[in-house]
């Protein structure tokens, strides 16, 4: 090989290199990232029709390059705050299950990261297909036990969700990594 493209090839690696780690080691703590309401969801003080939004955005760090985070928020006809279901690793290390259901902000920024809708229904019928998330939530079978790769993760627990209640008619992206982790 010319000295050149020796040269070149070595350049090259130590630039991408010295990307890889700007982007790692930045200025940027999870613990001050914002988990603010990206005011996506309809408020739901005002909106009496059942909402089930799907959500994903872009994993924390450099993971966020090719991964999402899914999770799902609900809310019942008449309801005034929404349930949200998700899976956050984080939560085993502390001997709770990864697996919460509960009364949250339904569309909080993912540490820092805007999410966005993955499947959005609203009105007649989807108070039934609410009570069948639920029903396939409760019945998750990974409820204590994470692994970012190959799952089961966040994505996993999304496609789970959609495997059971097929009426959901989800269709996860490619970069829900983990989301195949059930076939």
């Amino acid at each position: 090989m010319p000295l050149p493209v020796k040269y070149l090839m070595l350049f090259s690696a130590v630039i991408l290199t010295g990307l890889i780690l700007l982007n790692v080691y930045t200025a940027k703590d999870w613990r001050t990232a914002s988990r603010e309401s990206a005011k996506i969801a309809p408020d739901p003080t005002t909106t009496n029709e059942a909402v089930l939004h799907v959500y994903g955005a872009d994993a924390w760090g450099w993971r966020g390059w090719f991964a999402i985070h899914t999770w799902i928020a609900a809310k019942r006809t008449g309801e005034t705050a929404y349930t949200v279901y998700d899976v956050v690793g984080w939560r085993g290390y502390n001997g709770q299950p990864v697996l919460r259901i509960a009364k949250d902000v339904p569309d909080r920024y993912w540490y820092g990261q805007k999410p966005r809708i993955l499947k959005a229904l609203k009105g007649t019928g989807v108070d039934e297909l609410i009570v069948a998330v639920n029903n396939a939530a409760e019945d998750y079978p990974w409820k204590d036990t994470y692994r970012a790769f190959p799952g089961p993760n966040s994505n996993t627990f999304t496609a789970w969700i959609a495997k059971q209640v097929p009426k959901l008619e989800l269709n996860l992206p490619f970069s829900a990594i983990g989301s195949g982790y059930l076939e």
